[in-house]
């Protein structure tokens, strides 16, 4: 139940401001192979972890490019999943190797939804001279793709804003670390965000996850209701901050599991200046 929180700003009142603040969780078994973030041994452009998992080798579930093209991914919770639907991670890999802007890649993955289990899919372009752009797509949602608005977002496994209870704590908490960061260095704000994305009140009881989730669901509410998630052998393996000032500068934090124990994590942290 990944879970992923973002402001999006794209004319900052200054160059220290920043264009995009995003703070992720990834959810997944312990065992799944993946790769940490690094970039991309064929293409140095490309900043993402990997899914190593046979059959689905190279997806991802969030990346970012040197050019300014950024995507992420969540899967959208149901009680049954086609076991032979094509892999999502492909969605974020392909838009960061595409030549195609945001909404045009989000329109053409519109008419291709459905050879995917349902997803949920943000892409964005960020460019230094043309502008921002950040876009939206769900699958179980409108036909087509939206272009998103300034302004503060929250995203699990439904719809973006969806009002599971999970949710609204996670993001404010996020608004509010926002708020009073003013002050705040980029690396301590980093880690304040880590702190955030590793909350782990539950937020029971939620009929919203319960409706969509069905009787899936139910056995495992109560771990999967916090932001972070611990269950046996499952739960949130990988935070991930983003941040992009007004001057193009990203810095790239990864905090990931080790050999599949809640008590060894290494972070990892990127710097660098989009090129456009």
């Amino acid at each position: 139940m990944c879970i992923i929180f973002f402001k999006f700003d794209p004319r900052p009142v200054s160059k220290n401001a920043y264009r995009l603040i995003l703070a992720s969780n990834r959810d997944e078994f312990y065992h799944r192979p993946a790769k940490p973030a690094d970039f991309w041994g064929y293409n140095n452009e490309i900043l993402s972890g990997l899914d190593m998992e046979p059959g689905k080798e190279g997806g991802t579930w969030l990346g970012i490019s040197k050019k300014g093209k950024l995507s992420f991914l969540t899967n959208y919770l149901q009680p049954k999943i086609d076991v032979h639907a094509k892999g999502r991670g492909a969605l974020v890999a392909n838009f960061l190797t595409s030549d195609l802007d945001c909404f045009s890649y989000l329109k053409k993955v519109s008419a291709e939804g459905h050879v995917y289990n349902p997803f949920n899919l943000v892409a964005a372009d960020f460019n230094n001279t043309k502008g921002d752009v950040l876009s939206y797509y769900g699958s179980k949602g409108e036909k087509e793709p939206v272009q998103l608005n300034p302004g503060v977002y929250g995203l699990s496994c439904s719809l973006l804003d969806t009002p599971w209870k999970k949710l609204q704590h996670g993001k404010k908490l996020f608004a509010d670390i926002i708020r009073k960061s003013q002050d705040t260095t980029r690396e301590a704000f980093v880690q304040e965000l880590i702190t955030v994305m590793n909350n782990e009140e539950q937020q029971l009881p939620d009929p919203a996850i319960e409706e969509q989730g069905k009787d899936f669901v139910k056995p495992i509410l109560s771990s999967y209701s916090a932001v972070c998630v611990r269950c046996p052998g499952y739960g949130t393996r990988t935070n991930t901050i983003i941040l992009i000032d007004g001057e193009g500068h990203v810095t790239f934090t990864e905090r990931t599991m080790l050999n599949c124990d809640i008590t060894q994590w290494k972070t990892s942290t990127y710097q660098f200046m989009l090129q456009n």
